[in-house]
């Protein structure tokens, strides 16, 4: 009799019809009522519904003003994850639980909170409106709303890779003659960028699907602060029976969860991408310095040390900046050899 093969994890089969039972009821059953709703009317007809002048004009400010806030929020997210990974200074505990305050307050709070720091008689609207910088009731107030709510997103993402991301490489870039610049562009950047980028899939998804801080600071004036989404609960709130009215907005929820399976597909693939991102070896002192990560690791294995105190011909550039470095430079050849 075959021996059963050890399972760390047992009960696969009642965890396993769990996840389906709980991802059918919550996800993909609702899903597949909206798909069936839909559905029940002509492609016209729904062509119709899903692109009048006040949902075309809802879609461009909900995707505009996402991909604004997504924007800012990779910028200033990857500059505050930095700050909170790399540096200690007092409160920095304190700031670093600040950046889930988005997902501990309620949506609506958020959004009445920001309406009226940024009303006209508000703590900022007050000193901002006499400026022309209008917060409240505006495109500006939705791109800030929306900010906001995202920037977790990029901030958490980020984290782990920082805080994983080895000090040595930069070290070995250093020694190399790489500078400040060149050492960001060449080593840290592209090693950041799958992350930043799966942040900003994360944060415009969620920036298209939101709804409560919006609904309070933008006002929802057609045609110049409605958004999509609440559009869409607007339709489903007013019951009509004709034809059309009670699917249209089930017509406009569908177009968004187009583009939300688009965003999440996009950020699943930044996630493969930066896990099979691949460290190509380099061959001379100047790729060394793109990549000295895979440099050092040769180095290394060609010197048979666990320490870099000795170099090889293999990967010096026209000088040496170990320390402790055995390499002679050649005066006509440019280059240094050394012990192996």
């Amino acid at each position: 009799m075959a021996n059963k093969k050890f399972n760390a994890m047992p009960g696969f089969g009642l965890t396993m019809g769990f996840t389906l039972f709980y991802l059918s009821a919550i996800v993909l059953i609702p899903i597949g009522g909206i798909i069936l709703k839909t559905l029940g009317i002509p492609w016209s007809e729904f062509w119709r519904l899903a692109t009048t002048e006040r949902a075309l004009a809802a879609y461009k400010l909900t995707f505009g003003a996402s991909l604004i806030a997504a924007l800012a929020n990779a910028v200033f997210g990857t500059l505050l994850a930095w700050v909170l990974t790399r540096y200690e200074f007092p409160g920095r505990r304190l700031i670093d639980a600040m950046v889930d305050f988005p997902f501990a307050l309620p949506t609506a709070v958020a959004g009445l909170t920001l309406a009226n720091l940024f009303a006209t008689n508000g703590w900022l609207g007050k000193y901002l409106v006499p400026l022309g910088i209008k917060g409240a009731f505006t495109p500006l107030g939705i791109v800030i709303a929306l900010t906001f709510v995202g920037m977790p997103f990029v901030v958490r993402t980020l984290q782990p890779v920082i805080e994983n991301f080895e000090r040595e490489v930069e070290e070995s870039a250093a020694t190399l003659g790489a500078g400040r610049l060149r050492t960001f562009l060449s080593v840290i950047a592209p090693s950041l960028l799958p992350s930043i980028i799966t942040g900003f899939a994360l944060a415009f998804a969620r920036a298209i699907g939101e709804y409560g801080s919006i609904v309070f600071i933008s006002g929802n004036l057609p045609f110049k602060t409605e958004i999509a989404p609440y559009l869409i609960v607007m339709r489903l709130e007013e019951y009509r029976l004709r034809r059309g009215d009670d699917i249209g907005g089930g017509a406009v929820d569908l177009f968004l969860w187009i583009a939300g399976i688009h965003q999440s597909v996009g950020a699943v693939g930044e996630q493969v991408f930066e896990l099979t991102w691949p460290a190509l070896p380099k061959s001379n002192g100047r790729q060394a310095a793109r990549n000295p990560n895979a440099a050092r690791k040769n180095h290394l294995s060609r010197s048979g040390r666990s320490s870099p105190l000795r170099c090889c011909s293999a990967w010096c550039s026209s000088s040496c900046h170990w320390p402790m470095c055995s390499c002679r430079r050649l005066p006509k050849a440019g280059r240094c050899t050394g012990r192996r």
